[in-house]
């Protein structure tokens, strides 16, 4: 076998693994930056919009050129532990720790002609998340990026809205 019939019959399949590969090429572009959370809602079953993480939530979303991916999403209203020791909170503080953030990292893959995104997460405030691939719907209009986390148990569909700032 020669060089050139080796190229030609591994070529093709080495092309075909690499945009396999989560986290490719297919990110970088089009949401690459450092993004702001505008605004964290949910939609309830019967229609009806709230704020999932208070008035005010915080929250950043960092995605590199590779499609590497970090995701903060914070209550602005989080109280604080009485004891100044995230080791012996009451069971309501650490409740409130639990439910007022939601951050998660790992790789991102878009599909901009079906507006999806996927998030391959590798690690999560939330363990139910570690190793889930989630896809998403997604708009992009005007510096700003929304889309609709899948339902909750109780259909609850949380709406995640990203202002780009760079």
């Amino acid at each position: 076998m020669n060089i050139r019939s080796i190229f030609r019959q591994g070529f093709p399949g080495m092309l075909l693994a690499a945009s396999m590969i989560p986290g490719g090429a297919s990110a970088a572009p089009l949401l690459a930056g450092t993004w702001t959370l505008v605004a964290a809602d949910v939609q309830h079953p019967d229609g009806t919009v709230g704020r999932d993480y208070g008035a005010d939530p915080k929250g950043l979303l960092l995605i590199d050129v590779h499609g590497n991916y970090s995701l903060q999403i914070f209550r602005s209203e989080r109280p604080r532990f009485a004891s100044n020791d995230k080791a012996t909170g009451t069971p309501d503080e650490f409740r409130d720790a639990v439910l007022g953030s939601s951050t998660h990292y790992g790789t991102l893959t878009v599909d901009p002609a079906n507006h999806k995104l996927a998030f391959h997460i590798v690690n999560s405030s939330y363990p139910n998340w570690i190793g889930q691939t989630q896809t998403r719907s997604y708009q992009l209009k005007d510096g700003e990026l929304s889309y609709r986390v899948p339902p909750r148990a109780n259909g609850d569909i949380p709406i995640s809205v990203w202002r780009r700032v760079d």
